[in-house]
């Protein structure tokens, strides 16, 4: 699953070494021993700044911390930094920018004992440095647009620095920007920026303990098949319980499922293990076994469609796919109804949803019309042709090995044959699916797959039309579909930057209809995190956000026995 950071503001605010001689004494561990999880996606790089996947930000949760986060009640917190700027406390000020517009100037301190784990300090030069490489145009970070917004940082000491940005944003005191170690990564970025991403520490020496700063630091890794960590001796917070976590990949949910039966794995992480239908069964026969803890959330299965493509440039193809999509039942038969449709890209719990947009009910026969006005006419053998004789046919791909997402898949392809759609389906492992063809838009027809958002979350980075990744901006943005329209980009810009609480819904309900109507992608269903937990853990609480529950790793423990 991808990581939304199409929350954009949000990303802003939020987007071999030598090791010292001499290592601080280990955080000394709570004695509750190893704790092994299952997930079903590994990286495609573990490079903060690049790509985005939810499964690296589930691992980078036990070994970094973004200065700011969204905790599991959705409330905005410091993670890395002392207090959250506000205007009313003065860490944040209006600021007039050299053109005359306002911008607004934000200032941080970091934890004064946060420590890399090799012992160098953790301090506002590496958050500068982390910005000098996300602003280059040749590193190809993932929300690129984040750090062209910073117009400069300034260091004021070791542990505090202020951001001065080109707007002025309703979510200004978030900073997410993934803090970087300038004593590790400075040397070879500067060797060659293009080539950066190809020769970050991050991939070429994971485990490298210079590169973590959280409760855990990352000791081992297998590519594709687990990673282990243990507890960071530079740890500022309080000690993490377990001795060691283990973190296996399963890409196969049915796998999964046997793996925590047998005992290989203790628990099934609930952002990148199973879906609610696989827990419930489970749950049924084996609930005495487990703790099932579901948490609704800001998460949603959709296909983004490829507007490069001739056939879905036609919008009334785009809706045709829509009407002829049985969403509900899917739902009931795949979910048993605990995955409710989706009619849009912001969820019903977020505060700004918006329940009055156009929607397409399950209507084929409004689907074959559509069809039929866009000149799909000709129907042979059940598959629909044009005037020239071209075959309605699209590739339809997501992610090999996940059993839900394929069920789904053959359901729609299934239901679009009815109306004369010719589907064919073409999937890859998670790690090509979205390391190389989404990131690059090489998918010529539609993707399944899922984004998950924080609260409020504008999707710049999904729906604005300079988010295109392309070979001349290096692949950055995640506007995958290719999707532009002009009144779109106001759209986003406006409720970017609209401070009255009132006249910001008002864009947001626009850009919900606006979305609905052009349909650059197809909502499928709203899911929930199913988490399934070993009864004696303890501390962990889902968030149903898009930071995962290791961002509180310290929390969790092992209850005593008896």
């Amino acid at each position: 699953m991808r990581q939304r950071l199409a929350a954009l503001t949000t990303a802003l605010f939020m987007a071999a070494g030598t090791l010292a001689a001499e290592e601080p004494p280990a955080a000394q561990a709570g004695g509750a021993g190893t704790l092994t999880i299952g997930i079903t996606q590994f990286p495609s790089t573990f490079h903060p700044a690049i790509d985005s996947m939810l499964a690296k930000s589930y691992m980078h949760g036990l070994t970094r911390r973004p200065i700011t986060a969204y905790d599991p009640d959705w409330e905005l917190t410091c993670l890395v930094c002392q207090e959250l700027p506000t205007l009313e406390n003065g860490m944040a000020e209006k600021i007039e920018l050299e053109d005359g517009d306002e911008g607004i100037a934000v200032t941080y301190k970091l934890h004064p004992e946060a420590t890399w784990g090799d012992g160098e300090p953790v301090t506002a030069e590496d958050v500068k440095f982390t910005w000098e490489v996300g602003k280059h145009p040749d590193t190809g970070v993932a929300a690129a647009e984040a750090y062209r917004r910073i117009l400069d940082i300034e260091v004021h000491d070791d542990h505090s620095f202020t951001a001065q940005i080109d707007r002025i944003t309703f979510d200004y005191s978030a900073f997410g920007l993934p803090i970087l170690p300038a004593h590790l990564e400075r040397e070879i970025f500067e060797d060659d920026p293009a080539q950066y991403r190809n020769r970050t520490l991050f991939d070429r020496d994971p485990a490298n303990s210079g590169l973590h700063f959280g409760p855990y630091r990352m000791v081992d890794v297998t590519t594709g098949a687990r990673a282990t960590f243990e507890p960071n001796p530079t740890w500022y917070g309080e000690p993490p319980a377990f001795d060691r976590i283990v973190l296996r990949v399963v890409e196969n949910t049915a796998a999964l499922e046997a793996n925590l039966l047998s005992g290989a794995i203790d628990m099934v992480a609930g952002e990148l293990g199973m879906t609610v239908d696989q827990a419930v069964a489970l749950e049924r026969r084996y609930g005495e076994r487990f703790d099932f803890v579901y948490r609704p959330g800001l998460i949603y299965e959709h296909i983004d469609f490829n507007l490069d493509n001739p056939i879905l440039q036609d919008r009334k193809v785009r809706h045709a796919l829509a009407y002829a999509s049985n969403r509900d039942v899917i739902s009931e038969a795949l979910f048993d109804g605990r995955q409710p449709a989706a009619h849009s890209n912001i969820s019903p719990l977020d505060a700004v949803h918006n329940d009055d947009i156009p929607r397409y009910p399950y209507d084929p026969e409004k689907a074959e019309s559509l069809l039929e006005d866009a000149g799909w006419n000709d129907l042979r053998n059940g598959i629909r042709y044009d005037g020239e004789g071209n075959p309605l046919r699209l590739t339809f791909q997501t992610t090999a090995g996940d059993r839900t997402r394929e069920l789904m898949q053959q359901a729609l392809q299934s239901q679009w044959r009815d109306v004369g759609f010719d589907v064919r389906i073409r999937n890859e492992p998670p790690r090509v699916f979205f390391g190389q063809t989404m990131a690059q838009r090489n998918f010529p027809g539609m993707a399944l797959y899922a984004w998950l958002s924080a609260p409020e979350s504008v999707p710049r980075s999904t729906l604005h039309s300079d988010q295109i990744p392309s070979e001349e901006n290096s692949w950055t943005g995640q506007n995958y579909p290719g999707y532009a329209n002009p009144r779109m980009d106001d759209l986003l810009d406006g409720i970017e930057t609209e401070l009255d609480e009132e006249r910001r819904q008002e864009l947001w309900d626009e850009m919900q209809r606006l979305y609905a109507e052009d349909l650059p992608v197809l909502p499928l269903l709203w899911r929930a995190q199913a988490h399934i937990l070993p009864k004696w853990l303890t501390g962990l609480q889902p968030t149903g956000n898009q930071f995962p529950s290791t961002f509180w790793v310290e929390e969790w423990d092992r209850a005593p026995s008896g």
